[in-house]
C-alpha cells in the first residue's frame, strides 16, 4: 500500500514525506547544535533513540527503517566527533539499533491493523451497496433517483436501505434506517428488506405491509436476544403510489416526505408519527395509513437522519427545508446530489452517519391519467 493511496483514503495517521524528511532533519540539528554548542556534561544527542518511535506512530515501515538507520548514523558520528569512550559508542549505537528494530516492528504491526481494518469496513460498505439497488430506478408509476452514500469512517457503516417494489396495486416505496451501525445493523436491513419486497406484492393494505415489516423485526430481536446482540428498532416510511394524485403513507418514527411543487417546498403533514418497527407490542395505537397530495409535476424527496441532523462546525443543523424552498423554482436535473454537495459544503467535513435521499416524480406514463382530454 502506497502512501500516497493511504492519504487519498483518510486511513489512519500518516506522515507525508516531505513533512517527515523536514521533521527529522530539523529535529536532529536542534538536538545536535545544542550538544555541539553548549558542551554541557550531560549530552542530548542519545535522545534521537525516541525518533524512530515517534515516526512508526505516525508514517510507513520504510519511513521507521530510514529513521533508524539515520539516528545510529547520527549517533555514531556524533558519538566519535565528541570524542567519546569507544565503548559507550558501541553501547549507545547497540541500545539505539534495537530500539530501532522494535519501531519497524511495532510499526509493520500496526501499518498491517489498519489495512485488516480498511478491509473489514470496505466490505461491509460494498455489501450494503449491494443491498440496495443502484439509482434510478423506474416504475410504471414513478421514476426514483437520489443519494446514496453509506459512511466508512470509524466503525460507523450503518443501515440506511430504500427500495421499490411495483404491486398489483401501484408502487410502494420504503427507506428506512436501522438503529446502530456495524454488519449487525446491515443484517436487519437485509432481513426488512426481503420482507417488504415480498410483502409490497402480497398485501393488499400498505398497513399489511408495515406488519409484515414489523414481524420481520420481532423475529430479528428475538434472535439478536439469543446469541447476546442488542435488539435493533427500525424507522421507516412506507409509501403507496398508485393512479390517484395522493400518496399514502405509514410512517413508522421517520422523517415525513418534503413535496416540491409551483415553486414551493413543504413538509408532508402526516400528523405525529407511529413507533419505530420493532416497537409495536409497546403502544396501543396500531399504525394508520395518510394521504396527502402528490399533484402532477411534483417533486417527492425522502432522506434519512444523516441529511437532517448534519451539523456545521458551529453546530447548526442542516436547514433542509430552506434548502428546498431556494431551489423550488428551479429545482436541478439532479436535485439529491445537488442537496448531498452542498452538504457537504455546509458541514465541511466527512459524513458522520450515512446519507440517503431519494426524490420520486410521477412518469409521462401516470401523468397522462390526470391530463384532461380534448
Amino acid at each position: 500500500m502506497t502512501e500516497d493511496g493511504r492519504r487519498r483514503r483518510g486511513d489512519g495517521p500518516h506522515l507525508w514525506t516531505p513533512v517527515f524528511v523536514a521533521g527529522l532533519l530539523l529535529v536532529t540539528g536542534v538536538v545536535i547544535a545544542l550538544d555541539v554548542t553548549t558542551g554541557t556534561a550531560v549530552r542530548l544527542f542519545p535522545l534521537l533513540i525516541f525518533l524512530p518511535a515517534i515516526v512508526s506512530g505516525l508514517g510507513e515501515v520504510w519511513q521507521t527503517v530510514v529513521a533508524s538507520v539515520w539516528v545510529v548514523v547520527v549517533e555514531v558520528i556524533t558519538g566519535i566527533h565528541l570524542r567519546g569512550e569507544t565503548d559507550d559508542i558501541l553501547l549507545a549505537t547497540g541500545f539505539t539499533a534495537l530500539f530501532g528494530v522494535l519501531s519497524v516492528l511495532g510499526c509493520r504491526y500496526r501499518v498491517r491493523r489498519e489495512e485488516e481494518v480498511h478491509r473489514l469496513r470496505s466490505a461491509a460498505a460494498a455489501l450494503q451497496r449491494l443491498i440496495v439497488r443502484p439509482l434510478p430506478l423506474r416504475t410504471a408509476d414513478v421514476v426514483v433517483d437520489g443519494l446514496y452514500q453509506p459512511v466508512e469512517e470509524d466503525t460507523m457503516v450503518g443501515g440506511d436501505m430504500y427500495e421499490v417494489a411495483p404491486s398489483r396495486r401501484g408502487t410502494r416505496v420504503l427507506i428506512a434506517d436501522v438503529q446502530g451501525k456495524g454488519l449487525p445493523a446491515i443484517g436487519t436491513a437485509l432481513a426488512v428488506l426481503g420482507s417488504f419486497r415480498e410483502a409490497a406484492y402480497r398485501e393488499e393494505t400498505l398497513t399489511g405491509v408495515v406488519a409484515a415489516l414489523e414481524n420481520t423485526v420481532v423475529r430479528q430481536n428475538t434472535f439478536a436476544s439469543m446469541t447476546g446482540e442488542p435488539e435493533r428498532l427500525v424507522t421507516a416510511l412506507v409509501l403507496d403510489i398508485g393512479k390517484e394524485p395522493g400518496v399514502e403513507a405509514v410512517n413508522c418514527g421517520h422523517i415525513a416526505p418534503y413535496v416540491i411543487h409551483d415553486g414551493d417546498a413543504h413538509q408532508a403533514n402526516l400528523g405525529e408519527a407511529a413507533v419505530p418497527l420493532g416497537l409495536a407490542s409497546l403502544t396501543q395505537t396500531p399504525r394508520r395509513g395518510v394521504r396527502f397530495a402528490f399533484p402532477p409535476g411534483a417533486t417527492l424527496l425522502l432522506c434519512t437522519d444523516g441529511v437532517t441532523e448534519a451539523r456545521d462546525p458551529d453546530g447548526a443543523f442542516y436547514p433542509l427545508e430552506e434548502r428546498l424552498r431556494a431551489w423550488a423554482l428551479d429545482p436541478p436535473a439532479g436535485l439529491a446530489r445537488t442537496l448531498g454537495a452542498d452538504l457537504r459544503e455546509f458541514t465541511r467535513a466527512a459524513p458522520r452517519d450515512d446519507i440517503a435521499v431519494l426524490t420520486l416524480r410521477r412518469t409521462e406514463t401516470s401523468l397522462r391519467l390526470f391530463r384532461p382530454t380534448s
